[in-house]
């Protein structure tokens, strides 16, 4: 018994010490929000409000990074989807975007976006179905389509 409890201890220790050290490794910490380049001429201001809630702090220059945002392992995989993010779909920078409208707004209608890690924290961003209904139609008013 006391060795299972030495074992413990020891894997306890190791844990915190691992933890301390992945503070060390800067991946993750830019938090600088680039400059917004251009903005869509949003067809209404409930839609432009849908996709704040729902999709800017991924999809724009104007994220919000929480204080957890700071503390590794979180950081890196936060750092990682909005940058993936921006690079697919940016409203503060159109022309950099990969993705197509038809494709935005059925990842919208379906569900797949806000993705369910980002909606665990974000339970505002959590769209009911009418809400994403609202938001897509906006979107194809907005960006013509």
């Amino acid at each position: 018994m006391k060795l299972i409890l030495k074992i413990i201890g020891a894997l306890i220790v190791l844990m915190v010490i691992g933890f301390i050290l992945i503070q060390l490794v800067p991946y993750g910490r830019d938090h600088a929000n680039p400059p917004v380049v251009s903005e869509p001429k949003w067809d209404s201001p409930r839609t432009k409000e849908l996709a704040q809630i729902a999709c800017f702090d991924c999809h724009s220059n104007q994220t919000v990074w929480p204080w957890y945002s700071n503390i590794a392992p979180g950081s890196w995989l936060i750092y990682h989807d909005v940058e993936d993010g921006r690079s697919r779909l940016n409203f503060s920078d159109l022309g950099s975007s990969s993705r197509g409208l038809a494709e935005v707004t059925e990842m919208i209608l379906s569900g797949e976006m806000p993705p369910p890690q980002y909606l665990l924290i974000h339970r505002n961003a959590n769209l009911t179905t009418a809400e994403r209904e609202e938001l897509s139609k906006g979107m194809q008013a907005t960006f013509g389509q």
